[in-house]
């Protein structure tokens, strides 16, 4: 499946700056709040919820109105298709998720102080010779009962299906940990022509659409049932099998 196309009429009326404007004002907010008491609890020993209290908050703040389907595993490895950003305020409210991400994503400070503090697990799939670290960080986190997420296609999609999912971001967990479960999971947006963030739309100009919209961003998260079997024997049948039920559950 190929990247759609940004639309051409995808536009923010002059109005909705307002709208922009007092969400970002509620976002800011929420931050001043969230980041003090994270490092309070870090420093009593206590468990580092202020980062998912933060990201769920901004989902509510853009208007992300979610129903769950199906159920959850604590502490799984969940493999999930990518539509947004509001995939990971999504993932972190509806399954108290940290992520796996690029470590470009590192590069930028400000945003790799976010992830830092929502225990993000950077891997460099290019770095080969630092497989072993990356896979002992996943574990840890694993371990600790926390739940993971991957974003398998790489990149965003329209919505409307699914890209193939790239077994090589799997290579940190190949072979797969000992008890680890890994668990499909299918995010399914209404309107999502007007949510997806595809084709040359920069990110801001996705971010500020989204945060002028005025009708709720309805969302439906779909755990489905984790992969067992046969299906767990490589990075390349794990893929596969959560790329198909994902697929499945999209339609």
């Amino acid at each position: 499946m190929e990247q759609a196309a940004a639309p051409e009429q995808r536009r923010i009326h002059p109005a909705a700056y307002l709208l922009i404007c007092f969400r970002l004002a509620l976002m800011l907010m929420l931050l001043l709040v969230c980041v003090p008491l994270h490092y309070l609890w870090r420093l009593l020993g206590l468990d580092r919820m202020w980062p998912r209290v933060f990201l769920s908050g901004i989902g509510a703040i853009a208007g992300l109105s979610l129903r769950r389907h199906g159920k959850r595993v604590p502490g799984a490895l969940l493999l999930s298709n990518h539509v947004s950003w509001l995939d990971i305020p999504a993932l972190s409210h509806a399954a108290n998720s940290a992520f796996i991400a690029h470590d470009g994503l590192a590069q930028f400070g400000f945003l790799k102080w976010l992830c830092d503090m929502n225990e993000t697990v950077f891997v460099a799939r290019h770095k080969r010779s630092d497989i072993g670290n990356q896979t002992e960080a996943i574990k840890e986190a694993l371990n600790h009962g926390g739940t993971l997420t991957l974003f398998p296609e790489g990149t965003t999609s329209d919505g409307t299906g699914i890209i193939a999912f790239k077994s090589s971001l799997l290579g940190a967990l190949e072979p797969l940990p000992e008890g680890v479960v890994v668990q499909p999971v299918a995010l399914v947006y209404q309107d999502v022509p007007e949510i997806s963030w595809v084709g040359e739309e920069p990110g801001l100009d996705n971010f500020r659409r989204i945060l002028g919209r005025v009708r709720p961003v309805r969302l439906d998260v779909h755990f489905l049932p984790p992969v067992a079997g046969d299906d767990l024997a490589s990075r390349k049948t794990i893929t596969s099998a959560a790329h198909d039920a994902i697929g499945a559950a999209i339609g």
